[in-house]
């Protein structure tokens, strides 16, 4: 795995960020997520600004490991790259944006759920996966199925995880990560509730630790 595939395996979670202000937002998320031990996010592309946003949050907290998620073409790319984003994430197996990052040796995790996802991510020699979305595309289940064919991958799961199914998740070696936005709902954003986004994640951050001490 590269540096920062190590950074975010040892966090264990990724908070899947929509900013609809960033300018008054990206800052005090960052210190909450930081103060959570949380210090990786994934700012998706689903709102406007995502790229200021990226900004904003790696110039408050340069120690931050920021990713842009939604991803669904090349030139979200550049505008991500730009503004500081560390890795990249698309909801699904864009052959296209995967050889561009591949080019640029930017690490990329696509969206795959099906062997011939899984097949075609071999040929570009990923070795870490989005699995998206998790749960409704048949969970931890489907994830150790896959596994059986290609136990080369490592999975980061996103859609439906919560503090109930975190731990289940987390404790298979499989796992590389789990992506969610529970921790960092638009309610809690919104409302600027960030004790309760810090307290999400340090009890996030416990729950995988544990799970994998006794997985």
């Amino acid at each position: 795995m590269t540096d920062i595939d190590q950074k975010i395996h040892g966090i264990g979670i990724v908070p899947v960020i929509k900013l609809n202000r960033p300018e008054r937002d990206a800052a005090p998320l960052a210190r909450a997520l930081c103060a959570g031990g949380v210090s990786v996010a994934e700012v998706t592309f689903r709102a406007a600004g995502a790229d200021t946003a990226i900004r904003l949050m790696r110039s408050k907290r340069p120690e931050m490991l920021i990713g842009a998620g939604t991803v669904l073409t090349t030139k979200q790319a550049d505008a991500a790259l730009e503004a500081g984003a560390a890795f990249i994430v698309t909801p699904g197996f864009d052959p296209e944006i995967t050889a561009y990052c591949v080019e640029k040796r930017v690490p990329i995790y696509p969206g795959c759920t099906t062997p011939t996802d899984y097949h075609a991510a071999l040929k570009f020699g990923l070795e870490v996966l989005k699995f998206f979305p998790a749960e409704q595309s048949g969970g931890l289940a489907k994830i150790k199925a896959m596994s059986a064919p290609f136990p080369m991958f490592r999975i980061m799961p996103t859609g439906g995880i919560s503090l109930s199914n975190l731990r289940e998740y987390a404790a298979s070696p499989i796992i590389f990560a789990c992506g969610g936005s529970y921790m960092v709902t638009a309610d809690l954003i919104e409302t600027g509730q960030w004790e309760k986004i810090t307290d999400l994640c340090r009890q996030s951050v416990e729950i995988v630790k544990e799970a994998r001490s006794n997985g």
